[in-house]
């Protein structure tokens, strides 16, 4: 059985991503990323789920760990984010005075903390959090995190959907080492890939170019300082379409006259819910 690697604790909106995309697989906590990225260099027969980005409150800052490792793209995954008060069991929402969360889903979660006057604490994790809390059997404290965290760590949900806005999703990205391309058939795709320019003026302006001429749409277009320099940019882009579609080629063959460092990361279907966005 293959194994699929997470960040975070068991209840985090990671290993509920894992578990909906394989559920029969051995799912396993790694404490960071850079230990899912070292693993899945390592281990080529296995694979790992991270988070990418989020609808509301943006990246989640793996981009470097993209540009070190390139590992493959296999599939992107929109994973419903719905954040959740739990506390003790018979714990009331009057009784509670602190939250711990993940900085993100504290921040996804405001008005409902500002409406409830609650002090905020800032923990690595969202499951973490509710384990903490779970050990702690202080009524006073509550966690921000999923109902499956409430399962696995005997919480009770207090509030369920507390975050600002309702259809909050996450992005999520399944890597490996080995490469695979999906044959190109009649279906949407999404082709990813990151550079570095030739330190020229107008470089990005000209390298740009060759989509709009090709009607390629870009869907992604972010730059990143390398490590340790604000004077050297890599970029990363997401494209629709596949990489053996003339018109992407055509793309990429005028892109990379002005690349010094082209890598393609992958090409994967595109996730059905990107139909009904």
């Amino acid at each position: 059985m293959s194994k699929i690697y997470f960040q975070g604790t068991f209840g985090a909106y990671s290993h509920l991503a894992a578990l909906s995309v394989y559920p029969k697989a051995d799912i396993i906590p790694c404490k960071t990323f850079d230990e899912c990225f070292s693993k899945a260099s390592s281990e080529p027969e296995n694979k790992i789920i991270i988070p990418e980005s989020n609808r509301i409150t943006g990246n989640i800052g793996i981009e470097y760990l993209m540009f070190k490792h390139r590992l493959n793209i296999y599939m992107e995954h929109f994973q419903k984010i719905e954040h959740n008060l739990l506390g003790q069991p018979g714990s009331k929402l009057k009784d509670i005075k602190e939250v711990y969360s993940h900085a993100q889903g504290l921040s996804q979660c405001s008005q409902f903390i500002k409406k409830n006057n609650l002090i905020e604490h800032i923990r690595a994790d969202t499951a973490g959090s509710a384990e903490m809390i779970s050990k702690t059997e202080d009524t006073k404290k509550a966690a921000i995190a999923s109902s499956l965290s409430a399962k696995i760590y005997g919480l009770e949900v207090i509030k369920k959907n507390i975050e600002n806005e309702s259809g909050n999703l996450t992005r999520f990205l399944v890597m490996g080492k080995n490469t695979y391309q999906p044959e190109f058939k009649d279906k949407n795709y999404i082709t990813s890939f990151l550079f570095k320019l030739k330190s020229k003026p107008a470089a990005l302006y000209q390298s740009l170019g060759g989509f709009a001429i090709n009607g390629v749409n870009l869907t992604k277009l972010q730059s990143y300082p390398e490590k340790n320099t604000f004077d050297s940019y890599f970029f990363l882009c997401d494209l629709d379409g596949h990489i053996e579609d003339k018109k992407v080629q055509k793309s990429l063959e005028e892109l990379g006259l002005h690349c010094e460092d082209f890598h393609v990361l992958g090409v994967f279907e595109a996730d059905k819910i990107r139909e009904n966005k």
